[in-house]
């Protein structure tokens, strides 16, 4: 549990106002009206994303999901080395549940258990 501690630590420490503001905006559609104004550091964000269900040791995938739409792949790469080396948790292991509890991704949940054009190409009889 130590390693998550230090991962929304670190996070925080990387996550200046302007990203705080892209995160918030990235998330808006899970954030009450009026919660937004009252978060107003990094830290205060995480904490406000595990209250609520979205955000935990072995629930990442909606903060990954944030840090893509906000384009900051350098937060983006601290939660997935996170998830995957420290913490062992595959986005296999994700995939089924977490990920269909994000609005956003939820259209891509069939895409994504889908084999992709060049597995499929390789399967075909030459």
């Amino acid at each position: 549990m130590a390693e998550y501690g230090t991962l929304l630590q670190d996070l925080a420490n990387n996550t200046t106002l302007e990203d705080l503001e892209q995160l918030k905006s990235a998330g808006k559609e899970d954030i009450p009206s009026g919660k937004g104004e009252e978060i107003t550091r990094g830290g205060a964000y995480f904490s406000f994303l595990e209250s609520h269900d979205k955000l935990g040791r072995d629930s990442l995938s909606y903060i990954e999901h944030i840090f893509e739409i906000s384009r900051r792949p350098d937060l983006l790469t601290m939660v997935v080395d996170c998830r995957t080396r420290v913490l062992k948790i595959s986005v296999e292991d994700e995939l089924d549940t977490k990920l269909t509890h994000i609005p956003s991704a939820k259209k891509y949940k069939d895409i994504i258990g889908q084999p992709s054009e060049e597995e499929i190409i390789k399967l075909l009889p030459h």
